[in-house]
């Protein structure tokens, strides 16, 4: 498994709704009724598109389901996870943007196949292909934020406005659906096991009662008729806080799966912690090439090592001060504690 992680929360959102049937129970336990009953939710499918800029992808996530109108036409349902600390007052902007590039996407995609067919109108013809008009698909915006504290910024586009009445009617508008997790309680995070569990790991990333919920939540794995897919899945999740959250330390974290998985956490957790060795000597060997002495090698390994265990015993100052043998020393019980 390949755990060089830029963005631990972009790489754990993707992996939960990349889950079998994910998205459609999302769709069904957080979506307003009036929108669920228009929507042929076995028709949803997951698209490969993204459209966070590189930019902004520190702060968001994004995935996009195509699902068929139960009377007819298409809609993309876009979800756009925000992980910021605050409430962005311009996240209705930002929605914007990504809904006009997936109108982009479509309007680029019908004008090839046009094009395409003024080369065989023979063909189009014979087959008696739709002429209806050209529609763009409807895009259903949703804001799941799992910020530090509660969403509380309007939804509305038009807030963005100083609008005058006279001027309504040349305002743009909309509004996305919001699921501001910080609102619900534990007991109110519903759907299946997958869904459940993954929404509370994301609800909980940034609270200082982590350590003290995880074992609750990680336990709901074992509802799982398919033991495999549990494991799997608490895989990516000690992979997700590991490197996702300061709310947590090794120990607890491993005490926490070994109690949810008594008969395979420590392998589990060995297994990681191997990861961790394996990504350890990567990226210490490249901050040792920038510091351009062979002990930067060391000194990378044993600073990345404190940050995997969140003890930091060493500066990067005392280290420089630190002869090879002794830096040999600190990294051999670093990486001790690394794997057990």
């Amino acid at each position: 498994m390949n755990i060089e992680i830029s963005n631990p929360h972009d790489r754990f959102f993707k992996k939960l709704f990349s889950r079998k049937n994910v998205g459609r129970n999302f769709f069904l336990n957080y979506l307003p009724r009036d929108v669920v009953s228009l929507l042929d939710l076995d028709s949803s499918e997951l698209t490969k598109d993204s459209f966070v800029d590189q930019e902004l992808g520190e702060y968001f996530s994004d995935t996009i389901y195509k699902v068929r109108l139960k009377e007819g036409g298409k809609a993309h349902v876009y979800i756009l996870l925000e992980h910021k600390s605050y409430s962005d007052p311009l996240a209705g902007f930002q929605i914007l943007c990504y809904m006009v590039r997936i109108w982009e996407s479509v309007v680029r995609k019908h004008r090839e196949e046009k094009k395409a067919a003024r080369k065989n109108r023979e063909k189009r013809r014979k087959t008696g292909k739709d002429r209806s008009p050209f529609r763009l698909p409807l895009v259903i915006p949703i804001l799941i934020c799992h910020g530090r504290s509660e969403w509380n910024v309007p939804a509305d586009f038009s807030s963005l406005f100083d609008t005058r009445p006279e001027l309504e009617a040349h305002t743009p508008d909309f509004s996305y659906l919001l699921c501001d997790l910080s609102r619900h309680s534990d007991d109110e995070i519903k759907g299946t096991v997958l869904l459940r569990v993954g929404m509370l790991v994301m609800k909980h990333i940034f609270s200082d009662d982590l350590a003290e919920r995880l074992p609750e939540i990680l336990e709901l794995l074992r509802e799982l008729s398919d033991r495999r897919t549990g494991l799997e899945f608490l895989r990516t999740i000690v992979i997700y806080l590991a490197h996702g959250t300061d709310k947590i330390g090794k120990e607890e974290l491993g005490k926490s799966v070994r109690s949810a998985f008594p008969e395979r956490g420590g392998e589990l957790m060995a297994t990681v912690a191997e990861q961790w060795f394996q990504e350890g000597k990567t990226e210490g060997k490249a901050e040792g090439k920038a510091e351009g002495k062979a002990e930067g090698k060391l000194i990378g390994k044993i600073l990345l090592a404190q940050r995997i265990l969140r003890q930091t015993v060493y500066s990067q100052n005392e280290l420089d001060e630190k002869s090879h043998d002794e830096l040999k020393k600190i990294f051999s019980e670093l990486e001790s504690k690394l794997l057990v």
